[in-house]
């Protein structure tokens, strides 16, 4: 895993073996990158990472300048190599936190200008991770959900949705506020 872009640009990290992740890849990390470079001041955005697993877009966002980022997984070992992580590159934007999604969404009331998500792609409850989000009112004003899927899954139906571009096996489907 490394980072693509922003002051620790070519910083490579090395998480445990163990992990049970499947980590953004880098051309589909960095096609992302691209996207909001184009549409937002990154250095400015309150950020939610959701099965952010070794904290891989955390820490690219971390990278960029991102004013706050919540990165939460229910993985002890995620959690612990995210934190431990962020300690040691000294990125103090970054709170990791160990929880279920779907329980830290229903409860959670802070709102953020752009929330990731990156679910195991076997996932049956992909789908409920907008509904939640829209139904809590999670985003701020102009706020983007974006939720990194299979190319095979399909989630146009949600009426906020915007788009989905396609990496491969990946895709990121975009919803707006």
């Amino acid at each position: 895993m490394r980072i693509v872009g922003g002051r620790l640009k070519g910083l490579r990290f090395y998480p445990p073996k163990n992990l049970p992740v499947r980590p953004t890849t880098d051309l589909a990390k960095e096609a992302l990158f691209n996207i909001l470079q184009n549409l937002y001041d990154l250095d400015t955005l309150e950020i939610l990472d959701l099965f952010c697993g070794t904290g891989n877009i955390s820490l690219e966002f971390a990278s960029r300048g991102a004013e706050k980022i919540i990165s939460v997984d229910k993985n002890f070992g995620c959690y612990q190599y995210l934190k431990k992580t962020a300690e040691e590159q000294q990125l103090t934007q970054i709170k990791a936190i160990k929880a279920d999604v779907f329980k830290f969404l229903k409860q959670e009331t802070d709102q953020f200008d752009l929330i990731f998500a990156d679910p195991p792609y076997d996932l049956s409850r992909i789908p409920e991770i907008p509904q939640l989000v829209f139904e809590r009112k999670l985003l701020t004003k102009n706020g983007m959900l974006i939720v990194e899927h299979q190319s095979m899954q399909n989630l146009s139906n949600h009426p906020n949705f915007k788009e989905t571009r396609k990496y491969g096996y990946s895709s990121f489907s975009f919803f707006e506020n």
